[in-house]
Parts: C-alpha cells; sequence; structure tokens
C-alpha cells in the first residue's frame, strides 16, 4: 500500500513555533498565533495515529510482511520484503517524531501548566502508544535526549528495555490523573476516540498495560509467569465490551477517508489479499471471510502469492471489504467511513487467554479463546449461528498446539493490525514461509534505521540487520 498523506492545517500551526524573539510587542500578531491550545492539537495528533501509522505505512508493510496482503506487482516489492533505508524515511521523521511525539509531549505539557488533567492523560496514552509502535519497529530508538533541538544534534539511542519501561511509566502516570477528575478545560468532541471520557481512556490504558505487559514474556530477563501475571491484573480494569472498543470513524468526506480505502484505490498498485490469508479462511470455514473480504471477479475468494509474476488483471482477487475500509466500486461510502482502532475487546481478550495459557494451562484458557472470537465475530456482526459453528471446533485447545491456536485465531481477529506483526516475532505463529523471489531470504524482523538518521546522526545500532530479532523476541 503506497503512503497516504494527510495535511492538517492545524497542525502546521502546531508543530510551528516561533523561531524570532519579538522586542517589540507591536510586532506581535494577534490574528497568527505562534501558541495552539490543546484542544486544536488533539484531533490530528489521534488522526495521525490511526492515518499515517495503523493504516499508514507501517500497518500496510505489517500486513505484507505476516501475508494478509499482497501487491500485484514485480517481484521484488515491499510484500517480498524490499525495504531500504529511505522507504522509512517519512515515518520516521515526518510522522512519529515531529508530528506525534513533539506534539503529544506538548499537549502533556500545556496541559500540565494549564490545569487541563484530561488532555496531559490522553497526550500521554497516546505518547505511550506511539513509543511502543515506534520501538517495536526499529529496537533502540532516541528518546530521553532526542528534544532537545539544537542543544543536541546527535541524541543517543534509549535500550529498548528502557523505552519499554517508560511506555509503562506513561500509562501509569496517564491511569492516576484518569482516577481522578476532570480539572480545568475538559476535552469533548475534539477527542474522536472517547470524547473525553475518563473511564474509557483509563479502560484503554489498562488494556494497554497488559498488551505491553506481555509482550516481554519471552525478553531476556524476564519471567513469563511473571509478565503473565501483570498482565491479567491489568486486564481487571481494561476494555470490558465491544462498545469500549478505542476506534476513530471517518467523515468519509474529502481528505477524510478511511486509510485502507486510499491504499486500495485502483491507482494504488494492485493491493489485494494474499493467498495465505485468503486459504486459511477457506480451509477452516471461515464466516468472516465475506465481512473481511470481497470477492474477485469471478465470484470467488482468490489471494495472491506474493514474489509471483502480477498478473494483467488484478480484479480476479479478492481485496479488502468496504466493511474494514477498503475500496470497492460497488460501495465506495462504507470504505469511506470504516473505523480504524486502536485497541479492542477482543485483543484484551486474546491477551487474557495467552496469559492465562501460560499460568494455567490450556484447559484454563479455552473458554477465554472461545469469548476472544465471539467478541471480534460479534463485532464483525457474524451470525450467531455460523459463529458457534466455528467456535466449537476452531475454541478447542490441546496442550501441544495451544499457543499456536491462540495467536492463528488471533491474527485472522487482528486483520490489518500492527499486533499481527508483533505477535508473529514473538511467538513464530503464524508459521509464515518465505514468498519466492524475496528481495532478501527471510522475513524482517525490524526495520531498517532511516537514511536521514543515518547520515544525521550515526549510531551503532544503525549497523544492526533486519535479519536480527528485536530485544523482546530474542
Amino acid at each position: 500500500m503506497k503512503k497516504t498523506y494527510y495535511i492538517f492545517i492545524a497542525f502546521a500551526l502546531l508543530v510551528s513555533t516561533s523561531g524570532c524573539k519579538k522586542f517589540l510587542d507591536i510586532n506581535k500578531d494577534p490574528n497568527n498565533s505562534t501558541d495552539v491550545q490543546e484542544a486544536l492539537i488533539l484531533t490530528p495528533l489521534e488522526v495521525y495515529t490511526t492515518t499515517n501509522i495503523l493504516g499508514g505505512f507501517p500497518g500496510s508493510v505489517s500486513a505484507y510482511w505476516t501475508q494478509q496482503m499482497a501487491i500485484n506487482q514485480p517481484a521484488p516489492e515491499i510484500d517480498s520484503y524490499r525495504i531500504t533505508p529511505s522507504d522509512v524515511n517519512n515515518t520516521w521523521s515526518f510522522d512519529l517524531y515531529p508530528a506525534i511525539f513533539v506534539n503529544a509531549r506538548k499537549i502533556i505539557d500545556k496541559g500540565e501548566k494549564a490545569g487541563n488533567n484530561s488532555y496531559t492523560a490522553i497526550g500521554k496514552v497516546l505518547l505511550a502508544y506511539n513509543l511502543a509502535v515506534c520501538t517495536d519497529l526499529w529496537g533502540d530508538i532516541p528518546y530521553s535526549e532526542g528534544f532537545q533541538e539544537l542543544a543536541n544534534q546527535h541524541p543517543k539511542y534509549d535500550s529498548q528495555e528502557d523505552i519499554y519501561k517508560l511506555i509503562q511509566r506513561t500509562l501509569d502516570e496517564a491511569i492516576v490523573i484518569l482516577n481522578g477528575a476532570p480539572t480545568g478545560i475538559k476535552a469533548g468532541s475534539e477527542d474522536l476516540i472517547y470524547n473525553g471520557d475518563f473511564a474509557s481512556w483509563k479502560r484503554l490504558a489498562y488494556t494497554l498495560k497488559a498488551r505491553y505487559y506481555l509482550r516481554l514474556s519471552k525478553a531476556a530477563g524476564y519471567s513469563a509467569v511473571t509478565q503473565a501475571d501483570l498482565a491479567l491484573a491489568a486486564l481487571q480494569n481494561g476494555l470490558t465490551a465491544n462498545a469500549d472498543n478505542a476506534k476513530i470513524t471517518y467523515s468519509g468526506k474529502a481528505k477524510g477517508e478511511n486509510p485502507w480505502y486510499q491504499g486500495t484505490l485502483p491507482g494504488a498498485g494492485g493491493v489485494v489479499l494474499s493467498k495465505h490469508f485468503v486459504d486459511l479462511l477457506k480451509a477452516n470455514a471461515d464466516p468472516r471471510l465475506p465481512i473481511l473480504a470481497s470477492p474477485g471477479s469471478g465470484g470467488d475468494y482468490v489471494g495472491r502469492q506474493s514474489g509471483t509474476a502480477p498478473t494483467t488483471d488484478p480484479t480476479i482477487y479478492a481485496t479488502v471489504s468496504p466493511n474494514i475500509g477498503g475500496y470497492s466500486e460497488a460501495d465506495e461510502e462504507t470504505g469511506k467511513i470504516a473505523p480504524v482502532y486502536l485497541a479492542t475487546y477482543s485483543e484484551a481478550l486474546f491477551i487474557k487467554a495467552e496469559a492465562t495459557l501460560i499460568k494455567s494451562g490450556a484447559i484454563a484458557a479455552q473458554p477465554v479463546l472461545k469469548a476472544a472470537i465471539e467478541a471480534n465475530m460479534d463485532l464483525l456482526k457474524v451470525p450467531a449461528g455460523a459463529r458457534d459453528t466455528y467456535t466449537a471446533v476452531r475454541s478447542v485447545l490441546l496442550p501441544a498446539t495451544a499457543l499456536e491456536t491462540i495467536i492463528g485465531e488471533k491474527y485472522v481477529a487482528n486483520f490489518l493490525s500492527l499486533e499481527a506483526y508483533n505477535d508473529w516475532r514473538k511467538t513464530g505463529f503464524p508459521v509464515l514461509n518465505v514468498v519466492p523471489n524475496a528481495f532478501r531470504p527471510y522475513i524482517p524482523q525490524r526495520y531498517p534505521y532511516p537514511s536521514q538518521e543515518i547520515t544525521g546522526n550515526p549510531q551503532p545500532q544503525h549497523n544492526i540487520s533486519t535479519s536480527e530479532k528485536i530485544w523482546w523476541a530474542k
């Protein structure tokens, strides 16, 4: 999927600050303020997260590398692991650092100084969320020295372990605020995710804590049982129903379409579903197939094998359904307004199922897995009969294959989510084979560092190969 850029006037305002001190007050133009209030920062901060990150380059690469999607182009392409330092420049140097991190820090700082604690709390949750995205893609990243501007143009890289500790501290700080009452100016409709509701943001923060605790279940020096305990404890305060899901629903207007819609337009290069994903759903008689996918021109669901010669007629392949945000000539409106999810109740239950498996075994985890599948199918409006027929078979856990089953089901429920790539790197599931004619003889375990960063801020980490697992996956 080709990267889609969304330019927000408000964001241009908030990332720009006056570089010259005005010596005379009469030179200040009240109609061109260099200071932007929290309310004007929050909306684009949230939309950048779902549009440029979750539904942008990182989201699409994850879907390609986990073989949920493919692109009808000659190999090597992004779905056959062709990624270079220049390919990731925009995600690092435009989206994550200046557009998200700088402005998340700004909204936190402004909220603290003005006593508007709802903005501070939301900013901290969004900062933690995107820090996890960044470190999960690259490993060690600059943060503690990363925002000193001219005072330090060569910031050191913090270890991924230290970034994870920072993520948990930041979420804890948000929860402290969210346990209280809003003060000062309260976030409202500019918060597209929860409309400023403290209880909802607190449930999300706890669910994210669980996500990141369990991410470290195989990290060196960490105990899987301890991380499972921490995740289960956090989930007691996490998302409790699909109504709690963290999402942004798009307006569908120009520049306000779901990013997957933009990325699956005919001019996007032939973005279709992968043979691996389609065949998996067909083999399991999964009732979600016609909800997640639109059939090809032949009326059947056919996936493309990445790395093979492109067809002259890509319409034969199944595509992302408008229900998920995909483009469809027959239904253009549904895809435009479809939501993008930051976290869901079903994910919370899959986390609980994996943690329960670690703590108590397959028999204890089985009903939790069943509930997780049901939550996803209910969200997608799968008929109850079809749902129950599926879960009667697919939620059964055998001790020898329990983790593979849990992550395999989570892989389908997390269609187009970055979490599918994170789970694959941590567990090795689903089992994926290297595609034909691959640019590299392996599925990359991480992103290369950006060429702009390599040139402007040389660090030892820049020599790490994309074949090397990141810290928590070793």
